[in-house]
């Protein structure tokens, strides 16, 4: 069976990158049409849109590979109102988070502000550029505003302070921004920690390792209050949070 791993790993692949673009142009092109022309918050239905779309692209990946398992309490999905920090592994990471909050917000590459379609679902969403060349500053600023917004809803702003994925399982240096915004916005701060994604799809592969048993994990290991976060200097905070999630991950420098 281990000879016919390789065809069975890409043939999964091309299924699940089939409904990422097929899929989305496709099905779910119209109903983001339709938000941006007739809903009230397009910045909600858009968000609520990303997460339906990366359920289905879940369930899919569990239709197709049925030895992944995801392992992610409740005390995760009853998150609201606000940053969250988590240690990143794979591409999977952030469109896990996208799948498990409806009201959300996060940092994406500065150059899908630069595609065609991909820049209005990015922007109409609220999700902030990763950084502000380009003619990006007035999108950061006007971002930046809206999310008083989501946090008022219920809505979390998710990080990975990293900035790029691990190859080794260790924490990279973290930025300061996530903390930032979490000290102004006065919102707490939950740490989360995922495991396994990067044995599913590692950096640098084009393919999923569909014929593994894998459990993919994602728990909270920690966090501050708003009342901590505000009092915490930001050094302090940034050194805490690594603290928690190294801890809880089993990691170190």
């Amino acid at each position: 069976m281990r000879m016919f791993r390789p065809v069975v790993d890409r043939f999964c692949f091309l299924i699940c990158w089939a409904y990422y673009t097929l899929g989305f142009f496709f099905f779910f092109s119209p109903v983001y049409l339709a938000a941006a022309l007739i809903a009230r918050d397009r910045a909600a239905a858009f968000q609520s849109l990303n997460h339906w779309f990366y359920r289905g692209f879940f369930a899919l990946i569990r239709l197709i590979t049925p030895g992944i398992r995801f392992d992610i309490p409740e005390e995760v999905r009853r998150i609201r109102g606000s940053v969250i920090v988590c240690n990143h592994l794979s591409f999977l990471d952030p469109i896990l988070l996208i799948s498990l909050f409806s009201r959300h917000s996060t940092i994406v590459k500065a150059g899908l502000f630069r595609l065609p379609v991909f820049h209005h679902v990015v922007q109409t969403a609220g999700y902030l550029p990763s950084g502000t060349t380009g003619g990006l500053e007035p999108v950061m600023i006007r971002q930046m505003e809206r999310l008083a917004d989501l946090f008022a809803a219920g809505g979390n702003f998710f990080v990975f302070p990293e900035g790029t994925r691990s190859r080794d399982g260790r924490l990279n240096p973290f930025h300061k921004g996530a903390f930032k915004i979490a000290r102004r916005a006065g919102r707490p701060l939950d740490i989360l920690v995922i495991r396994n994604t990067g044995k599913f799809y590692p950096p640098g592969g084009c393919v999923f390792r569909t014929c593994r048993d894998i459990t993919i994990r994602l728990e909270r290991a920690g966090g501050f209050t708003a009342a901590e976060v505000k009092k915490t200097s930001l050094p302090e905070l940034m050194a805490g949070a690594r603290e928690i999630m190294e801890r809880a991950a089993g990691i170190a420098d």
